[in-house]
């Protein structure tokens, strides 16, 4: 009997269902803490079960822990994203109610139905990558709210604060000619101004490590991403990283449904329309985003077939081509980017294909 066993990790529990991958039936649940003594028994319980793999709820995030740990003795681990499992609990039981058994047979049953859902593989190489992106949005994200407070601070210390971006050299050049008129408070927030502008800098010197990181192992992993125009090395980490393996992606369609670039069928009667998912007309951005659409993934086509649309390179004729057409800019825009979208997937499957051929 092949055995599906759905995980509902907790930061002190872990909860597991084990289900009959043919019939869909739930054959047993568990329980056990997350720690040393109980990962073991865990363990010790799957074994029972000979033919087995692993369905993790939120494999990068509580569940990261025990999918790598599953995955460096050879369990076979796939990743099952919270929106996918509660989705199919509610369809499964009818309404919204949650606990952590109903938890982990939805993440089973999702994964038994879903034949595209990303491996856990702790040493792949769009691991490495997918962290150090992660490490770079974090440090990027730092650095504005660094800038943020630096921009708060001299609203306070010159009549109507500075206009416009702040650099780490642009704040240098304003501070120095700043002389506080006033009492403590005014000479504190002085003092403060250089503090955050020191953090600016020292953040500045971290993302640009980064991206040295970033670029050679891009280049390492011999990848052909940033041969397509507005593909920079920080874009391909994030696409790898987030892509993973390509080979679960049977076509450009449906990788364009991973991506988000699908568009979204609003049809009624004899009315055929597409429209943006709620997701997306729920960003600043409104980028075109599926139901199951990768947020990050979608922002990199996105920003890819921005800076082709402002070019002179065939995606800029293509996005001045659709307006010529009737196509409003944020219609034309989704229009490139979908085809940004089929020129990312037909490089990920030739790269990927590439040391088979080689071999042959």
């Amino acid at each position: 009997m092949k055995v599906l066993i759905g995980v509902d990790p907790h930061k002190t529990s872990v909860a597991v269902a084990a289900v009959d991958e043919a019939a869909g039936e739930l054959l047993e649940r568990a329980s056990f803490p997350q720690d040393r003594a109980g990962l073991r028994s865990l363990e010790r319980w799957a074994s029972r079960f000979p033919e087995r793999r692993w369905a993790m709820e939120n494999a990068r995030g509580l569940g990261k822990h025990l999918a790598g740990r599953l995955a460096a003795t050879g369990e076979s681990v796939v990743d099952v994203p919270p929106k996918l499992s509660a989705r199919v609990r509610v369809l499964s039981t009818g309404n919204a109610r949650k606990n952590d058994g109903l938890d982990a047979i939805a993440t089973a049953l999702a994964a038994s139905r879903n034949e595209r859902l990303a491996a856990v593989d702790p040493e792949a190489a769009s691991e490495v990558l997918r962290l150090l992106s992660e490490r770079r949005e974090d440090l990027v994200a730092e650095r504005t709210r660094a800038l943020n407070r630096l921009h708060g601070l001299l609203r306070d210390l010159l009549p109507g604060g500075v206009a416009g971006k702040l650099s780490a050299e642009r704040a240098a050049r304003i501070l120095r000619g700043v002389r506080p008129k006033g009492g403590a408070a005014a000479r504190l927030r002085r003092r403060l101004a250089s503090e955050v502008l020191r953090e600016v800098r020292t953040l500045d010197r971290k993302i640009a490590d980064l991206n040295a990181r970033v670029e050679a192992e891009v280049e390492a992993s011999g990848s052909t991403l940033t041969q397509i125009f507005g593909v920079g090395p920080i874009l391909a980490a994030t696409i790898l990283g987030s892509v993973g393996d390509v080979g679960r992606f049977p076509s450009k369609a449906h990788f364009a449904s991973y991506a988000g670039t699908a568009p979204v069928e609003a049809s009624s009667g004899k009315v055929v329309r597409h429209r943006l998912s709620p997701q997306a007309l729920a960003t600043g951005s409104r980028h075109m985003l599926s139901l199951g659409g990768n947020r990050k993934l979608n922002y990199a086509l996105h920003m890819a077939a921005t800076s082709q649309a402002r070019s002179d390179a065939p995606g800029g004729s293509y996005y001045r081509k659709k307006i010529e057409e009737g196509k409003s800019r944020k219609e034309a825009l989704r229009c490139l980017k979908r085809r940004v979208s089929d020129a990312v997937f037909r490089s990920l499957v030739a790269d990927s294909q590439a040391p088979s051929r080689s071999a042959a």
